[in-house]
């Protein structure tokens, strides 16, 4: 089961990163350590002299020997190389894949563009978030990424809801690899220049040094950068050849967290989950406006009513982030209360950003505590520690958009 304690252990890696996170799978899912899976990157991460723990299934590196905090601080400054070929890569493939899609997410797909990507969520009937994803239009397909925990419900659910009007492929041959930090570019440019005419949230074929990837100028830091799909094949070579530039070192799961954390961005099975919608999660902006009341394709995916309610009406709860002054990390699982003591909510992320050298956290607050400069107190080990609200992310995104 996760965690939810929100506890570190002694070196400060958040205890949902040593141990299974499988907040998509049935229990039955779980898997022991004698049957985790690995990644192409697998014996490399062990040759650098990674922390391996149990993620989603798979044996992940969570540090490096410089440990998380350092890792973090390089992504900020320089390009971190990351492992995230546990995530799920899939294509759909027909005229109606676009169509199809938009029945189970509230974004507007057909209006893609090409090598455009976008932010999307599976949507119950109550209006909860069954996963978030990636979505790329390319020539002869839609490329479709999708959490680690994730992806064999994803993959079940897709081909049961649409497998009809299109293929649904998975592509488990495939590794994925993320590269990010503001030199990310002048390390990837020395394999191809051409990657440095992307902007955020486009992509393109492209070889790099002569190894085959499609790859897309996005990721989940806050940071400029780049998420590379590669032939698992050449996967530990592309490796090599990114960590051989004097920018790059790699970067586990542990700083992963905390960077995308301190950009106020969800973590599945964390932030957002089956109970919470977009509107509650803050992530009405991934809903655009063809898709909404009055647009031309307004409505007719999974929980379109709750969710066009709370776009009109506005949510009960939000998602927030909080500071704190005091140096105490609220962590997650912490209690949230009023001056009076009164119960308000739960710390659902939350760590103490090495960037921006104060704890900062994520929760959900009822509507009429989630304004700016409002006051909340955290217990932490039996004390009130107190929070304000303020404006995600933490520290100011960089990515590039023209």
């Amino acid at each position: 089961m996760v965690n939810l304690s929100g506890k570190a252990d002694s070196e400060g890696i958040p205890t949902h990163f040593l141990i299974e996170a499988a907040v998509c799978l049935p229990s039955k899912e779980i898997m022991s350590d004698a049957a985790l899976l690995t990644t192409p990157l697998h014996s490399l991460h062990i040759e650098l002299g990674a922390k391996m723990v149990a993620f989603g299934g798979y044996d992940m590196p969570v540090q490096y020997k410089t440990g998380v905090m350092a890792e973090h601080k390089h992504t900020r400054a320089a390009a971190g190389l990351f492992d995230v070929s546990h995530m799920g890569q899939l294509r759909l493939v027909g005229a109606q894949a676009a169509a199809a899609l938009e029945t189970l997410v509230p974004v507007d797909v057909i209006g893609l563009g090409l090598f455009k990507q976008r932010y999307a969520l599976f949507t119950n009937e109550t209006g909860g978030i069954l996963d978030d994803l990636m979505i790329a239009r390319r020539p002869d397909d839609l490329f479709v990424v999708v959490n680690a925990g994730c992806k064999v419900a994803d993959i079940a659910y897709l081909q049961a809801r649409i497998g009809g009007l299109c293929e649904v492929i998975p592509m488990p041959e495939r590794a994925l690899l993320a590269l990010q930090g503001p030199l990310a570019v002048i390390a990837l440019a020395r394999l191809n220049p051409a990657v440095a005419a992307l902007t955020f949230m486009t992509g393109g074929f492209f070889e790099l040094d002569g190894i085959p990837t499609f790859l897309t100028r996005s990721g989940y830091t806050g940071e400029d950068g780049f998420e590379i799909s590669v032939g698992g094949d050449q996967a530990q070579s592309l490796a090599r050849k990114l960590l051989q530039q004097p920018e790059v070192l790699p970067i586990g799961l542990g700083a992963r967290d905390s960077l995308r954390l301190e950009a106020g961005l969800c973590l599945y099975g964390h932030d957002i989950n089956v109970d919470t919608s977009p509107i509650e999660a803050s992530l009405s902006w991934a809903i655009q406006k063809v898709r909404r009341p009055g647009g031309s394709r307004a409505g007719g995916y999974p929980g379109a009513g709750v969710i066009e309610a709370q776009l009109a009406q506005g949510p009960a709860r939000k998602r927030v982030g909080l500071i704190s002054s005091e140096r105490m990390p609220v962590r997650e699982g912490a209690q949230l209360v009023a001056a009076d003591g009164r119960p308000l909510g739960i710390v659902t992320s939350g760590t103490l950003g090495p960037s921006v050298n104060q704890p900062v956290a994520i929760a959900y607050l009822p509507a009429e505590h989630a304004n700016i400069g409002a006051q909340v107190f955290a217990l932490v080990r039996d004390k009130r520690t107190p929070m304000t609200v303020t404006a995600m992310p933490f520290t100011p995104n960089r990515y590039v958009r023209n």
